[in-house]
């Protein structure tokens, strides 16, 4: 599988700012990759420096197999682009619009006709002029322009940022049809469970350094889980599997003769069955795993390394 995106040793600095820190990346062909992290953390920068949009300070790049600095339209033209800020001339219609984006690429009819299949798909408002438009209907031609091309590579910051649930829904599944079709896809967001549902691959960037990589399941692996278990056994009893297991939950009684189990699971839930079933087990609930805290525990850890 070839790599769509690479980066070694990326840095960026505006001024005494430095908002990419030696940043090494790549992302494979035919992948969703999400990128996570909170206001400032260098998501858009980087973005912007993958497109030539900004020009790194110091560090390599290579977007489809070429440099960005020099590929010029060539290259743009096999990818589609959703800014975080979308400008959109507020006397043209979504009409006028569709039909502008259309004449940049190289195949304009074929893009113009997806871009109003996607216009029906999404509902969206496209004979009134633009400043006119809510938030959410100016993000929807954002979308439809940056897939409408059908491009190799997409790449989306904050996509459905203003959108109502059930256009996200779609949005995710418009990105989930491009990767089906050979697409591959890079998304920024701070919303963790929209990364969540849609990544093969997750990033977390805090403060311009990548503090994680990992396939999606293996970060919901490693995320808490809560747990509670009623077991028909002394507690002192209990206590003493938990320990022989390195489980650190805990025991205490629960009604006459039985103990209740309470805690925190870190890891593969297969230990804790494995010591349960030398229990007489009443009753087990494990919740879903919070990714959301396992992503702020990788912000913490990577605040507390680099304050040391």
């Amino acid at each position: 599988m070839s790599t769509v995106i690479s980066t070694s040793g990326l840095r960026k600095d505006f001024g005494q700012l430095r908002a990419l820190d030696d940043l090494t990346l790549e992302i494979p062909q035919g992948s969703i990759f999400g990128l996570i992290g909170p206001n400032g953390a260098g998501k858009t920068t980087l973005m912007r420096v993958l497109l030539d949009i900004l020009r790194p300070t110091a560090g390599t790049v290579s977007v489809l197999g070429e440099n960005p600095r020099t590929a010029g339209a060539a290259l743009r033209n096999r990818i589609g682009y959703l800014p975080g800020e979308l400008r959109l001339d507020p006397a043209m219609s979504g009409r006028d619009h569709l039909r502008f984006w259309a004449e940049l690429g190289d195949h304009p009819v074929a893009a113009h006709e997806e871009a109003l299949q996607l216009a029906v798909q999404l509902d969206v408002r496209l004979t009134e002029p633009t400043r006119k438009l809510s938030k959410g209907n100016k993000q929807k031609l954002g979308i439809i322009q940056a897939f409408m091309h059908r491009p190799e590579l997409v790449i989306l910051d904050e996509p459905t940022s203003g959108l109502d649930p059930l256009v996200q829904q779609q949005v995710l599944g418009l990105i989930s049809g491009a990767r089906n079709g050979g697409a591959t896809v890079f998304l920024s967001s701070h919303v963790m469970s929209e990364v969540e549902q849609i990544a093969d691959t997750a990033a977390v960037l805090n403060r311009g350094r990548l503090v994680s990589v990992a396939p999606m399941h293996e970060l919901r692996a490693s995320a808490a889980r809560r747990i509670r278990a009623i077991v028909r056994d002394d507690s002192s009893a209990v206590i003493a599997v938990l320990r022989r297991f390195g489980l650190e939950l805990r025991a205490a009684a629960y009604g006459a003769d039985e103990t209740a189990i309470t805690g925190v699971l870190e890891g593969k839930a297969k230990v804790l069955v494995t010591a349960l079933a030398e229990l007489d087990l009443v009753s087990l609930v494990i919740a879903e795993p919070d990714l959301e805290e396992r992503v702020l525990d990788i912000y913490g850890a990577n605040r507390a390394n680099g304050a040391k």
